[in-house]
C-alpha cells in the first residue's frame, strides 16, 4: 500500500503524520516551498500577523496532535477579556449575551424576538429539508432579528459566507437533528448541556505557523516546490504522479489523497474523471482580505474588552468586523498600542475584497474610526489578499461531496477542507479518521 498526499496543508500534513505512525508509505506533495497551507504567521516589525487562521479552537483530535508533537507546553491561551463578543447594532458596539437565558433578560433584542425566543420551545419541527438554508431555518425557528443581528455576522465573520446560501445540513447538521430528535432546538441544548460547551481558544507560542513547521519536521517522505501537473492509471488501476520535475513518474500509488482546494484538484481529475472535476471546480470560493491596523492604546477610547466585534450586512458596513488581536494576544503587538485585524469580503462583501490595498486601508481606518472613537492616522498598516479564502457549503458543495464519494471508490479520497469542514479542528479530525480507514484497507 502507498498513498499519493497532493497538497501539504493542515489536512495533508495531519494525513501524512498520522500514515507514517501507522507504518503506510506516502509520498507528500506541495507546490509550494513552505509545508502548512494557510497557517501562515509572519513577523512584521513589531507585529506579529496570523494570514490564516487566527486562533482555533481546541478538540480533541487537536489536542491529541499538539500532544504527540510535544507542543502542549506551546499552547497559548486567549486573554480573559475574549469570551466577550461584541456586535454592531444602531451604529455601536453592543455585547453579546453569551447564552439563551442572557438574550432573555438583555436589551440586545427586543420584545418580540425575545418572544420568538421563547416560542422556539413550543414551535413544530418542519420536515427534513437538505436544500433549507441556515437564513431559512433560524429565520422559521427564531425570527428575523436574530437572524439579521446574530446569525447573518457570525456566519459573515466566521466563515466569509451567507446564511441565505449556505445549507443547514451542510454547514450545521447538528442543529437540524436537535430540533428533530427534540422537537425543539433549545430544548436539544438544553438537554445535551449547550452541547458540550464552548471549546477553548488558542494559539500556540510565536504563532499558528509553528503547528505547521512541528509537522513538517516529523515527515519523512515530503517533497516541497513540487506541484503535481496530472494524474494517470497503468494497467493495474494503480496511479502514476506527473510533477513538474517529473521525478514521481514511475512510482505508482494504490490512494491517491487530494489535500487541495476543489479549484486545484479538478484540473487534475479531468482527464480521468470529467464529472468529479466539473462539479469540484463549482465549488465557491469568495475573495478577502485581512487588513492589519495599529493605533496608539491612548488614540483608541473603545476599551476594547472582548475577542472583537462582528458586522451585521443589516448595518451597511464596509468590513465584515475586526478581531482585537492584542486584546487576545497582547504580545502581538507593542504594549502601548493595539492592533486591529479586520476581514473585508467574503460572499456578502464580494465587491470590497477586489479593491486596491490602498483603497481597503483607507476604508478599514475610517470606519474603525468611527466605530472606536479613534481621532488619529494608523501608525501602521497592512494588507493580506486571497483570491479565494473560505469554501463554501452552499448548493454547489452538494454535487462536490458526491463527486467525492464517487471518487472514493476508484481510490482517490478526498480531506481538504472542502469536504471535512472548514475549521482546522474539522480538518484534523477528518485528516486522522482517513488514516484510520486506509490502514485499516492495508492491514
Amino acid at each position: 500500500m502507498k498513498v499519493a498526499i497532493l497538497g501539504g496543508g493542515i489536512s495533508g500534513l495531519t494525513l501524512a503524520f498520522y500514515l507514517q505512525k501507522a507504518g503506510i508509505a506516502y509520498d507528500l506533495f506541495e507546490a509550494d516551498e513552505v509545508l502548512g497551507g494557510n497557517l501562515r504567521t509572519e513577523r512584521r516589525g513589531s507585529y506579529l500577523l496570523e494570514t490564516g487562521p487566527n486562533s482555533l479552537q481546541l478538540s480533541d483530535e487537536l489536542r491529541d496532535l499538539l500532544t504527540d508533537l510535544n507542543l502542549t507546553t506551546e499552547i497559548q491561551e486567549t486573554a480573559a477579556v475574549s469570551a466577550n463578543r461584541y456586535i454592531l447594532r444602531d451604529g455601536r458596539y453592543h455585547r453579546l449575551p453569551a447564552s439563551p437565558p442572557a438574550l432573555l433578560t438583555s436589551g440586545f433584542f427586543g420584545f418580540k424576538a425575545k418572544l420568538n425566543l421563547l416560542r422556539e420551545f413550543v414551535r413544530p419541527a418542519a420536515p427534513i429539508n437538505t436544500q433549507e438554508t441556515l437564513g431559512g431555518f433560524f429565520r422559521r425557528r427564531f425570527g428575523s432579528e436574530v437572524v439579521d443581528y446574530a446569525l447573518n455576522p457570525f456566519i459573515s465573520g466566521i466563515y466569509a459566507g451567507d446564511p441565505e446560501q449556505l445549507l443547514l445540513h451542510k454547514t450545521f447538521p447538528k442543529l437540524a437533528a436537535l430540533e428533530q430528535t427534540h422537537g425543539s432546538v433549545l430544548r436539544g441544548l438544553a438537554k445535551s448541556g449547550g452541547a458540550g460547551g464552548r471549546r477553548k481558544i488558542f494559539s500556540l507560542r510565536g504563532g499558528l505557523q509553528t503547528l505547521a513547521i512541528a509537522l513538517t519536521h516529523h515527515l519523512t517522505n515530503r517533497h516541497t516546490s513540487q506541484p503535481v501537473t496530472g494524474l494517470t492509471r497503468d494497467a493495474a488501476g494503480k496511479y502514476l504522479v506527473q510533477t513538474a520535475r517529473g521525478a514521481f513518474s514511475d512510482t505508482s500509488y494504490d490512494v491517491v489523497a487530494l489535500a487541495l482546494p476543489a479549484y486545484a484538484a479538478a484540473p487534475l481529475l479531468k482527464p480521468l474523471f470529467p464529472e468529479a472535476a466539473s462539479a469540484l471546480a463549482s465549488v465557491n470560493y469568495p475573495p478577502m482580505a485581512a487588513v492589519f491596523t495599529a493605533y496608539r492604546r491612548t488614540d483608541v477610547t473603545h476599551a476594547l474588552d472582548g475577542f472583537g466585534a462582528l458586522h451585521p450586512k443589516v448595518e451597511q458596513p464596509y468590513a465584515a468586523g475586526s478581531i482585537w488581536t492584542s486584546s487576545i494576544f497582547p504580545d502581538r503587538a507593542p504594549a502601548d498600542q493595539v492592533l486591529f485585524t479586520t476581514f473585508v469580503g467574503g460572499s456578502q462583501y464580494r465587491a470590497h475584497a477586489g479593491q486596491p490595498a490602498d483603497a481597503q486601508k483607507a476604508a478599514v481606518h475610517t470606519e474603525l474610526s468611527r466605530f472606536y472613537g479613534i481621532k488619529s492616522a494608523p501608525l501602521w498598516q497592512h494588507q493580506y489578499y486571497w483570491a479565494k479564502a473560505i469554501p463554501q457549503f452552499d448548493a454547489n458543495i452538494v454535487a462536490a461531496h458526491a463527486a467525492a464519494d464517487e471518487l472514493a471508490t476508484q481510490g482517490i479520497e478526498s480531506v481538504a477542507n472542502w469536504r471535512a469542514g472548514v475549521g482546522v479542528p474539522d480538518c484534523v479530525r477528518y485528516a486522522r479518521q482517513m488514516a484510520e480507514k486506509i490502514a485499516k484497507s492495508a492491514a
